[in-house]
């Protein structure tokens, strides 16, 4: 059965006590560190994996630079006067708004953040900046532009500007009851997505035409931020964008025997599940069933080793351990941190085994980021193992919590092959 129509009354929402717990955290953290103040890079267009430390300050429209004195309410730089506009009618219709309109400021250019600085007294202050620091997957080398920082240091001689984003996404990632309520919430929208395509896909329908069903059932149900890879074929091995977004060419027509290959990123109210829908489309090939028995084998030794006081290392090394004993292939990580992103389990690398894979180059292994980091209770983690054999690569898995004692699968229907109705 289809995700049920979506009340009101049934959608997570953030009190002002999330607000207060988060603004604590962020000032206890401060006082830590012996920082004056933090300033907190945001971007608007997210994307599949969105930097989005200011919302999570905000509870509001991503895209601004915020200023964050330790002693003091934060400031948000806002780009254009859309986002005053945006506060003005959210405020007119009551919703509860962390910052008052007084906190907003118009401008977010190197210029504005100098002068904002000095206003608030953090000239010549420590100051911890989010967004200097790499973040995996887009940003390996921080999101912050050179020309734009180059700027502030040039008229911030006295100002002590330090990293702390990694520092900080530690204590972000284990979620509160009320995120980890919005989480659940974008889990069963994004099992609706999958559920949707399963339904539409068959013989003859064109790829446009799941990829919608999944993009209409996730608008449907109170999200305007999904995003999906999406590719199909007798042996998919691409994970991106589909094709025909971004190249003139027609969708393709799905064909008995195909699998559809997804990767479903659903976002609600600043929080993302991820569900790796593999679908088959009547009898695939033998080896694709192999395939999704040993990612399953992956995902089984990730659910066993998921614990708290465990550390990242230990269960990105035993869903690596299945895939590995039988020499196949992989597609990316078997396992990755989210809400926020960070933690990336390690990567074999090599040679694309597909054929003619060999004439691409070689990508060199990755190691395990954040593979020292104990796990905590509520922390978030995209599942998602995979398994390639030749010309055949399956990748399924879905979004796990650490629990108090055992680990909480919030999408076990994606954690398998799935099949076209």
């Amino acid at each position: 059965m289809l995700f049920p129509p979506v009340q009101r009354t049934s959608v997570p929402v953030y009190s002002l006590a999330e607000r207060d717990r988060r603004w604590n955290l962020a000032r206890s953290f401060m006082a830590t560190e012996g920082l004056d103040g933090l300033v907190v890079f945001g971007e608007g267009d997210a994307g599949p994996a969105p930097f989005a430390f200011d919302s999570w300050f905000t509870n509001d429209r991503p895209g601004v630079l915020l200023v964050f004195p330790r002693d003091q309410t934060p400031t948000a730089l806002v780009p254009i006067p859309t986002f005053l506009f945006d506060h003005r009618e959210a405020a007119h219709r009551g919703d509860e708004l962390w910052l008052a309109a007084n906190d907003l400021r118009l401008g977010r250019q190197s210029h504005q953040l100098v002068q904002a600085l000095k206003d608030l007294g953090l000239n010549n202050g420590s100051i911890g900046v989010m967004g200097l620091d790499p973040y995996l997957p887009a940003h390996p080398e921080g999101r912050i532009p050179y020309t734009f920082w180059n700027t502030v240091l040039n008229q911030l001689p006295g100002a002590d500007f330090r990293n702390v984003g990694h520092a900080f996404a530690r204590l972000m990632m284990p979620l509160s009851d009320e995120e980890i309520a919005v989480v659940r919430h974008a889990a069963r929208i994004g099992d609706a997505m999958a559920e949707a395509m399963m339904a539409t896909a068959a013989p003859g329908v064109s790829e446009a035409d799941v990829f919608a069903a999944a993009m209409a059932t996730a608008y449907r149900h109170g999200t305007l931020a999904p995003h999906m890879h999406f590719c199909s074929g007798p042996a998919p091995t691409a994970s991106g964008q589909p094709t025909w977004g971004y190249r003139p060419q027609p969708p393709r027509i799905l064909r008995e025997g195909d699998l559809i290959a997804t990767e479903i990123f659903s976002n609600f109210g600043g929080r993302q599940t991820q569900h790796q829908a593999a679908i088959a489309i009547g009898e695939v090939h033998q080896t694709i069933e192999r395939a999704a028995r040993i990612a399953s084998e992956c995902y089984a030794a990730g659910l066993a080793t998921l614990r708290a006081r465990a550390t990242f290392g230990e269960v990105s090394e035993a869903m690596l351990a299945p895939a590995e004993a039988v020499g196949a292939w992989l597609r990316g990580p078997q396992i990755h941190g989210l809400n926020p992103y960070g933690a990336f389990s390690r990567i074999p690398g090599g040679l694309i085994q597909a054929e003619g894979g060999d004439r691409y180059p070689m990508a060199a292994p990755r190691p395990a980021t954040l593979a020292d980091m104990t796990l905590e209770p509520g922390m978030s983690f995209a599942f998602e193992p995979s398994c390639g054999i030749g010309d055949h690569m399956v990748t399924i898995g879905g979004t796990v919590l650490v629990g108090e004692d055992e680990p909480v699968e919030l999408n076990p229907l994606t954690a398998k092959l799935l099949r076209a109705a």
